[in-house]
């Protein structure tokens, strides 16, 4: 079994493989249309994570990870992603490329987990801004929603694909840094903080 990550799998790995491999699918765009109330946000107010969209153009792709799954561990990996991907993620086969091409490997039939547009968590498209400001203000059980898209951002950076460029990625990545040092969004010390 082989595993596509392209969002929190990229550099957040919590199970075992013996192989890895970066490389790209082709005809999806990586986009921040699905909601978390389950990691990144909570019920009433979901955080944003990354789901993949059929493109009309063939020759969009996006970069990831594969990971080859131990046939001894893949049950156990199996049932272990299918809960952390319980919130709308359904599984998905699709041509994994390897890059630089593997001298072993010329494509793979990997399995994806994708948070389809029937789902019932599926935010779906918003203008850059409004995603990012929902980016900045969500938190979940598994930490800081701007944490989840700056973690991606940077290992697709300096790991994985620094020669690819992810446009959606990029414009939330600086709206949300923009965020960040605005004035009016700064933290108030614990200590200075009053109930209203």
């Amino acid at each position: 079994m082989w595993v596509f990550g392209y969002g929190s799998l990229v550099w957040k790995v919590d199970f075992p493989y013996e192989r890895k491999l970066v490389g790209y699918v082709k005809g999806y765009c990586r986009r921040f249309w699905q909601g978390s109330e389950d990691h990144r946000g909570v019920p009433g107010k979901p955080g944003r994570v990354a789901t993949l969209v059929p493109s009309e153009n063939t020759q969009d792709c996006v970069w990831g990870v594969a990971y080859k799954i131990p046939a001894i561990e893949v049950e156990r990996v199996r049932a272990h992603l299918d809960y952390r991907e319980k919130d709308g993620y359904q599984t998905r086969e699709v041509i994994f490329n390897p890059y630089p091409p593997s001298t072993d490997i010329t494509t793979i039939r990997i399995t994806v987990y994708i948070g389809t547009g029937d789902n019932p968590f599926f935010l779906g498209p918003a203008p850059d801004e409004e995603i990012a400001h929902q980016i900045f203000h969500a938190e979940g059980p598994s930490g800081r929603n701007v944490d989840y898209l700056l973690n991606l951002t940077h290992s697709l950076r300096t790991m994985i694909a620094p020669h690819a460029v992810d446009s959606h990625l990029s414009a939330l990545e600086e709206k949300v840094k923009a965020l960040s040092s605005s004035p009016s969004n700064e933290e108030v010390p614990e200590d200075q903080r009053h109930e209203s």
